[in-house]
């Protein structure tokens, strides 16, 4: 099993990644909050810390081996432990996985089921599953030192979260709405609320 592996960042993607190891290329998946910390990255050398595992339906003989890849050993371990609730799974925690793990941890730990909730595929009956299963296990992924996130560490907690969910309810798919919000986190300007983050965003749009 890989459990870490290291090379050059050849491409970077919505969810995936491929990374250059000598003559070979891997393609990795990477949750959001991964993809946004390796924004910049393009050509440089990264290491990830690994997961693998087979997809497909082993009745039928199809399974494909995959890697989800992260930047740290501890955000690797709050992946395997958040997958572990009923219903959640690798495919769905990937989906969700769009704040810092701290952030997430942290909700957790609170109880806070509507935070939790407004992540991508994680419904209120499905947020209250997650608290029950894992509110005694994470304080020490609450506690984390934040990675320095490139574009966020200007903005306050839950408003990118809050902002990416109100664009998908104006319409936007999820790739369109995590364009949008990169290219306005981008000019590292401060948003301190939504509101200043979506009129930041419109007003990009617009040039």
């Amino acid at each position: 099993m890989i459990t870490k592996i290291t090379g050059r960042l050849a491409a970077l993607y919505e969810n995936t990644l491929t990374l250059a190891v000598d003559a070979c290329e891997y393609e990795i998946l990477i949750p959001e909050f991964t993809r946004r910390q390796l924004q910049g990255e393009l050509d440089r050398t990264i290491s990830l810390h690994t997961i693998e595992y087979l997809e497909g339906n082993p009745m039928q003989g199809r399974m494909t081996p995959r890697m989800i890849g992260f930047l740290s050993e501890v955000e690797r371990e709050f992946f395997e432990l958040f997958c572990e609730v009923d219903g959640v799974g690798v495919k769905k925690a990937l989906r969700a996985m769009v704040r810092p793990v701290k952030e997430v941890a942290t909700a957790i730990e609170e109880q806070d089921a509507k935070a939790l909730s407004s992540l991508p595929g994680i419904g209120p009956a499905m947020a209250e599953r997650i608290v029950a299963k894992l509110r005694r296990k994470v304080p020490k992924f609450a506690l984390m030192v934040d990675r320095g996130q490139k574009h966020e560490s200007q903005v306050e907690p839950d408003v990118v979260s809050e902002t990416f969910q109100l664009l998908r309810g104006l319409g936007h798919s999820e790739s369109d709405a995590r364009r949008l919000l990169d290219a306005a986190l981008a000019t590292k300007k401060k948003f301190k609320d939504v509101q200043g983050l979506v009129e930041a965003i419109y007003q990009q749009s617009q040039k």
